[in-house]
């Protein structure tokens, strides 16, 4: 690795690949593009399952695909290769091709990583992080690299040894004017579904300003989720949620003097429970795909999660000081 790269070596390089790629076959390819995510992942993460992961994107979310791997301690260097990712559309015979770049950082050379990302940007569309790595969410460079993007997306619940802390920095980011995405809080789509769709019953909804309990149970290797799934309940319905960490699963109660119902997680089961009845639906764990799927059609500002990320961050502070 050397000490420097050049971000117009690389987009020669990409130049050159679409020149070579269309100079290839009758039929030629399509160049799609609809942002530029650059993901940040420890060197140690596995290369092949977040390839897949990557490709599985592109069809949907088209776009130059800058991988950033941090190599650790040692002396300042940089390394970068470039490539493409191509399907074929079922029934076609154009090949759609993405951009993909591959630049490998060691921690000493991070404060220089936002310069080289900066012009390698496809102009005028969103630029949105992916932060694979939870070392990294507790460095200072973290700023100026989220600085670049249009949305950064982290995952509050890789950071185990201080999760209040981790809501603490998005809430912190976020304040900054830039988008946030936090995928412990994607996790709770279905959940947030569910209890939704349980209000759509009109007898049901009727009783809904009868609740005054927000009660939410969860494990310690869920306590962001927690935070977010009593932030978000409470704010829905005006009232002070309170938490109990260390349960063994994750849990929702919402009550009133006759009237409760609540949602637990078993396994890969979601239980809703009403009035002591209870119906069973499948929740098996998202994949990093579905995830992320999910964020990268988020470009905008979301209201809801804005304020439950505020109002978690303030919860997860409070419960911690009261352990």
């Amino acid at each position: 690795m050397s000490a420097t790269i050049s971000p117009d070596a690389i987009l020669k390089q990409l130049a050159d690949l679409w020149t070579a790629e269309g100079k290839r076959g009758d039929a030629g390819v399509l160049r799609a593009c609809s942002m530029t995510l650059v993901i940040l992942a420890e060197a140690a993460d596995d290369p092949s399952a977040l390839g897949e992961t990557v490709a599985a994107l592109m069809p949907e979310h088209p776009a130059r695909a800058i991988l950033v791997r941090l190599s650790g301690d040692g002396e300042r260097a940089l390394a970068e290769r470039v490539y493409e990712q191509c399907w074929m559309p079922f029934g076609q015979r154009r090949q759609i091709c993405c951009e993909q770049i591959e630049i490998t950082v060691s921690d000493a050379a991070l404060a220089d990583l936002p310069s080289v990302l900066l012009p390698l940007a496809v102009p005028d569309l969103p630029v949105i992080l992916w932060c694979r790595s939870a070392r990294l969410t507790g460095m200072p460079e973290r700023r100026d690299i989220a600085s670049i993007a249009t949305k950064a997306i982290f995952d509050s619940a890789a950071v185990p040894d201080d999760p209040a802390d981790a809501l603490q920095r998005l809430s912190a980011l976020r304040q900054t004017g830039l988008l946030v995405g936090d995928l412990a809080w994607t996790r709770l789509t279905r959940w947030r579904e569910s209890l939704a769709r349980f209000f759509e019953n009109r007898d049901y909804l009727a009783r809904l300003s009868a609740i005054r309990t927000v009660r939410v149970a969860f494990p310690i290797d869920l306590a962001t989720s927690g935070w977010y799934l009593a932030a978000w309940a409470g704010n829905a319905l005006g009232s002070l949620p309170s938490v109990e960490a260390g349960a063994p699963a994750l849990r929702l109660d919402l009550s009133s003097p006759d009237f409760s119902v609540s949602l637990t997680r078993e396994d890969d089961r979601l239980i809703t429970t009403v009035d002591g009845k209870s119906t069973c639906a499948s929740l098996s764990a998202p994949t990093a795909y579905l995830l992320m799927r999910e964020e990268l059609g988020i470009v905008r500002s979301d209201p809801v999660f804005d304020k439950t990320l505020a109002s978690a961050a303030r919860l997860a502070v409070h419960s911690s000081s009261e352990q």
